[in-house]
């Protein structure tokens, strides 16, 4: 299936926090959307006004500050739909100008390029990860490596298994993940990959997990690259 638009990924750092956010220019009407702003949105105005496009929208995985802090301005500056799970929105009270709440299997139009809303609490209360065509945005919840932590406010060691078992079962092994961080492997490898080299997705049974999860002893927490 031919992509309904071209992506580019953008690579922003504050102090110690390394994040990726994503941007997509819908082929078609050159509407875009982005996953995630972070720290910078010059990348972002960049590529926009090269292409001659507009944000039509931004989508947020979940509300932490290192994945929303540039959504006021970018509100300012195009008027952008902004998209967040109702889970996530109405747990920590996350507000801001453009505010829409989605639900779990809702879909965004973004010209010809479709949006599946899939809510993977586990991270936080109401995480979300963002599936169109052959691409997953995953936020926090899944690394190329391993999985987001699960020991803040709203976050559930438990509700992670079940997320990251229910991307097993509903994700083809091409589509490629695009998550908030890297901890060395560059963003956009395949779920096949992530079936032999991320250990959380080999754990079946949920205790195991769990305990490995939550572990204390895990010293890589914000070892970005």
């Amino acid at each position: 299936m031919e992509a309904t638009y071209d992506l580019f990924t953008l690579k922003t750092q504050c102090m110690t926090f390394l994040n990726y956010a994503y941007l997509g220019i819908d082929k078609t009407t050159r509407k875009a959307f982005v996953v995630d702003p972070s720290w910078d949105v010059s990348q972002l105005i960049q590529i926009l006004e090269g292409h001659g496009a507009s944000l039509a929208a931004v989508l947020l995985t979940h509300s932490h500050f290192d994945h929303t802090n540039m959504v006021s301005k970018l509100e300012m500056l195009y008027r952008p739909a902004v998209y967040i799970s109702r889970t996530e929105a109405d747990y920590y009270k996350y507000r801001c100008a453009r505010l829409r709440t989605i639900g779990d299997m809702d879909r965004i139009c973004i010209g010809d390029t479709e949006i599946t809303c899939l809510v993977t609490p586990g991270h936080t209360r109401g995480s979300t990860c963002y599936w169109s065509g052959n691409n997953l945005f995953s936020g926090d919840t899944v690394f190329i490596e391993g999985c987001g932590l699960c020991d803040s406010d709203g976050g559930s060691a438990e509700d992670m298994y079940y997320s990251l078992h229910r991307l097993i079962r509903l994700l083809p092994a091409h589509v490629k993940v695009f998550p908030g961080h890297s901890f060395g492997d560059p963003p956009g490898k395949e779920m096949s990959y992530l079936y032999k080299s991320n250990l959380y997705f080999q754990i079946d049974d949920i205790n195991h997990f769990v305990k490995y999860r939550n572990r204390k002893n895990n010293t890589r927490i914000f070892d970005f690259k």
